[in-house]
């Protein structure tokens, strides 16, 4: 798509627009929210929780996650007493591990520094909450201003995906929203849109038009509280907005991996290094298949790498493909016999020999989750 360019704006146009935001949509706002749990019972953790769930996630897939997690662990002191293998089960397919890890690194400091009460912190910091917040593990710039406009409703604008195509055509923004000038400019409008005191209201009714209203594809123009004031709809060109440039192409890999099982019926799995992809997770040991190798070669190399031993590989059990954010992979999955030497855990964090019947107990990333589905259904037939 070529770039259209940006419309000057009329004299008043921000202004107009600040006014229809609190005259039109803050009242359609409170009439028209969807009744989300983090927005019951709100709580600095219950928001916090929500806020990490929700980065790069849809509000759907999250749903079911949020009440298990308030089930398990209602309090940062539940959460910081939980240990990790906890957290990441109960996290178990919803992706982006490393939220998972910062969310209990951050809830073990705000029980041990302030006894489960965060707000106690930021009283004794002469700083401003936005700062404070953003030394807690995982917290950037979106997620402290959603989290103090929320949780304390300090006036912070958030500005998330929502936000920047509500923005983009309000303005009839014509630059990448992407590059750093876009990301200024969307951060400035929001800044400036804010209403104070209401910063909460604010922030989630700009985030409920984009999920709601000012969609992707399709807007639902005519139901929306800022079309008066909308730019992009006055010249008939929403579905322009926002510009984007195309997002380079990700590499793709191709990964063995080895199901291997001894006299016991026992099946063999590893634990990830807490400084990897998906640290702290299980999967059937293996890795990227090297230049001129076999998938075989690179499934008996990988093992011997990580866990020490030497193997055969035997029958081919599944293919899995899977997507991540910066590239995609195809894993083959072999079943392996050990010929000789003892696992230990030399490029791994740990293993176990673990029955199928077990394999539960255990948190896996999504694509090792479906060679252990597979695994069961097996096991199931016989």
């Amino acid at each position: 798509m070529q770039a259209v360019k940006p419309q000057p704006l009329k004299t008043g146009h921000l202004a107009a627009i600040h006014r229809t935001v609190r005259n039109r949509l803050l009242p359609w706002f409170s009439t028209n929210a969807r009744g989300l749990p983090w927005r019951r019972n709100r709580t600095p953790y219950r928001v916090w929780v929500s806020e990490i769930m929700l980065q790069q996630t849809r509000v759907d897939q999250v749903l079911p996650y949020y009440s298990r997690w308030m089930k398990a662990f209602p309090s940062w002191i539940a959460l910081a007493r939980a240990p990790q293998s906890d957290v990441l089960k109960l996290w178990e397919g919803l992706g982006y591990y490393s939220r998972a890890r910062n969310l209990h690194a951050a809830a073990k400091i705000i029980a041990d520094e302030y006894g489960g009460d965060v707000s106690r912190g930021w009283k004794q910091e002469v700083q401003p909450l936005e700062n404070y917040l953003k030394k807690f593990p995982g917290i950037g710039n979106y997620t402290a201003a959603a989290i103090a406009s929320l949780a304390f409703n300090a006036d912070a604008a958030v500005v998330d995906g929502n936000v920047i195509r509500v923005l983009s055509r309000l303005f009839a923004f014509g630059g990448d929203t992407r590059d750093g000038k876009g990301k200024k400019q969307m951060q400035a409008w929001a800044d400036a849109l804010l209403v104070k005191g209401l910063s909460g209201g604010f922030n989630e009714a700009m985030m409920e038009l984009g999920a709601l209203i000012c969609l992707p594809k399709n807007p639902k123009c005519p139901e929306c509280p800022m079309k008066s004031v909308c730019a992009a709809f006055a010249e008939g060109a929403t579905e322009k907005f926002p510009v984007m440039k195309k997002k380079k192409k990700v590499p793709h890999i191709t990964v063995g991996a080895a199901v291997t099982m001894n006299r016991k019926g026992e099946v063999l799995i590893a634990q990830r290094r807490q400084d990897d992809m998906l640290g702290g997770l299980w999967e059937f040991p293996g890795g990227k298949q090297e230049s001129g190798e076999t998938i075989e070669e690179c499934i008996t190399r990988e093992l011997k790498e990580e866990l020490g031993i030497n193997t055969a590989v035997g029958g081919f059990v599944m293919t899995v493909k899977h997507a991540y954010s910066h590239f995609t992979m195809t894993m083959h999955i072999y079943r392996t016999k050990i010929i000789s030497g003892r696992p230990r855990p030399i490029h791994c964090a740990d293993y176990e020999w673990v029955k199928v019947k077990d394999f539960g107990k255990y948190a896996y990333s999504k694509a090792d989750l479906m060679v252990v589905q597979k695994l069961q259904q097996g096991c199931d037939q016989t």
